[in-house]
């Protein structure tokens, strides 16, 4: 699925920033938030399947390596500017998007 996402993001938007690496890392990060509240409200899901879908499905998706390591070669190829708003983008981009599907979620089933 990374792969899958990380190649249509690529293919379709011209860049000079890895940002398949950002939208797989972005798009986990909001379902991260919403599965944690939508756990929250619901007894469905033991927690065996719970840690399944997050850290399984979702760690698996999400990929902060390739994401250290892009940004590692913009640095190293002195892209400090791409760097910089790479490392900015990945680290508070996803942090705002668990943020936005958790409090949507939450909202949403109260």
């Amino acid at each position: 699925m990374r792969a899958y996402l990380n190649g249509l993001i690529s293919h379709k938007v011209p860049h000079d920033l890895p940002y398949g690496t950002l939208g797989v890392n972005l798009i986990g990060s909001f379902m991260m938030g919403i599965l944690v509240a939508y756990f929250m409200y619901t007894t469905l899901f033991s927690l065996h399947m719970k840690s399944f879908l997050t850290t399984g499905v979702l760690g698996a998706l999400t990929t902060y390596s390739t994401f250290a390591m892009e940004s590692v070669l913009l640095l190293h190829g002195g892209h400090l500017l791409l760097a910089g708003a790479n490392m900015a983008l990945n680290v508070f981009g996803t942090v705002l998007m668990a943020g936005i599907g958790y409090f949507m979620t939450v909202s949403f089933l109260k």
